[in-house]
């Protein structure tokens, strides 16, 4: 009784604190992981580091330079969306989400989420100082559905040491295959040289990976992956052709089985293969392996966004983005978001230093971010890449049904017509099934 009765003082504490403070709350709910044992109190964003820190100080720090607005933050833990869902069906939705660009066509069909052109024109944010990836992440129709924060995707993570012992090394880069058949070639040279894949590639519970393989090397051919918003064309004769190349590559042992996610970042990091095809997620843990005397890695790393095979130079990508859920809310409380949105494009230049691509072109030119990094290697990814369509709903549950009929497809447990097949089928009653 003593806990409970102590338990609710504390609630009613806060309670009373948070809102009898004479300041305008707006409530935030994000991913990225909880770190206030270390960022809590701090507003250096400078010295902060990874995706929490940041993201944390960032918040911290609007908090302090904006003494009549508060922010709450909630830390869900990823991806959140059961839980945005239930607070949405509760009709008491946050003021700010962090969400997926995939994601946001899910709850802007239902009209759960607003667009923010008013914010955007209140912080005096044109769209047109997105990046291109950025600014088709977050269209909908004709609308801006989000304020962009970052685009993420695929690179190719290289390891240069062993590169230079396969002799692909020219000007102190990695030289990447311009062509399918170059790729083959540069790969059984590696191998022969080496005695290693390669690829390191992670076939096993990472569906992702395989379906940003195929939806990559499809669009740069011009494929039409979904010519309407209830189908999928994936077995097509370039469909055919992007798996057939993949699953040569397993076929001739250019590239390491039977690896999952952490069995392909340790096999990276130890030196066991040249190339792991993975997201820029990686950048910071890599390039801290590369800075570390003693370590495989050591000052043996590059990286690059998926080089040209086929057609255009084309990636598909997604992004990090805040979005405003529909709800009732005061002037003041729509002024402070617009104020949050001039200050996190204010702040896209630290939020990058997660590895991210930055969602303001302004930033691409900023000396500071070519500065980091690998930065000016990995920048093209803000031009090349590209989104699903808008139009397209459960986007998130697609990618897992594409990715894993295509790792049968690359790895041979399903004759690839038929795993392609299988796809479209799986995802066209998906699709029927969504309001």
């Amino acid at each position: 009784m003593k806990r409970l009765a102590a338990a609710l003082i504390a609630i009613l504490a806060l309670g009373s604190c948070s809102r009898g403070d004479h300041k305008t709350h707006i409530y935030l709910q994000r991913f990225f992981g909880e770190c206030g044992a270390e960022y809590g109190g701090s507003t250096d964003i400078a010295h902060a580091e990874g995706e929490c820190g940041i993201i944390t100080t960032i918040v911290n720090r609007f908090n302090a330079e904006n003494p009549d607005v508060h922010i709450d933050v909630n830390v869900v833990a990823w991806p959140g969306y059961p839980q945005l869902t239930a607070q949405m069906a509760a009709r008491d939705p946050p003021d700010l989400v962090t969400m997926h660009e995939g994601v946001i066509t899910d709850y802007e069909a239902k009209g759960l989420v607003e667009p923010v052109e008013p914010y955007l024109q209140a912080a005096h944010i044109s769209p047109d100082a997105f990046t291109d990836a950025a600014r088709r992440g977050v269209t909908i129709g004709n609308h801006i559905y989000g304020l962009p924060i970052d685009t993420h995707g695929g690179l190719f993570h290289v390891n240069t040491a062993l590169f230079a012992k396969a002799g692909l090394m020219r000007g102190g880069k990695p030289v990447l295959p311009t062509s399918a058949a170059e790729l083959i070639s540069q790969a059984h040279q590696f191998e022969q040289r080496t005695g290693k894949p390669y690829f390191i590639q992670s076939l096993v519970g990472d569906p992702a990976g395989a379906a940003r393989n195929l939806y990559t090397y499809m669009m740069a051919q011009g494929a039409v992956l979904f010519p309407d918003p209830k189908h999928i064309k994936l077995n097509t004769p370039i469909g055919v052709k992007v798996a057939s190349f993949f699953r040569q590559i397993n076929v001739q042992h250019l590239g390491t089985l039977n690896m999952d996610t952490p069995a392909a970042i340790a096999a990276f990091v130890n030196g066991e293969g040249g190339i792991y095809p993975t997201g820029t997620w990686m950048i910071g843990s890599f390039q801290k392996e590369a800075d570390t005397p003693g370590r495989p890695l050591y000052k043996s790393y590059a990286v690059f966004p998926y080089p040209r095979l086929w057609g255009e130079r084309v990636e598909y990508v997604s992004g990090h983005t805040w979005v405003v859920p529909t709800r009732k809310r005061s002037a003041k409380q729509r002024e402070a978001i617009a104020r949050f949105f001039r200050f996190m494009a204010d702040h896209d230049y630290d939020w990058a230093r997660t590895g991210h691509i930055p969602a303001f072109k302004a930033v691409l030119d900023d000396p500071r971010f070519k500065a980091l990094p690998h930065r000016a290697d990995i920048a093209p990814l803000a031009s090349m890449g590209r989104p699903l369509p808008g139009y397209v709903l459960r986007q998130n549950a697609i990618e897992g049904i594409v990715g894993e009929e295509a790792a049968a497809a690359f790895t041979g447990q399903k004759t690839i017509p038929n795993a392609l097949a299988e796809a479209e089928r799986r995802v066209d009653i998906l699709l029927a099934q969504v309001d």
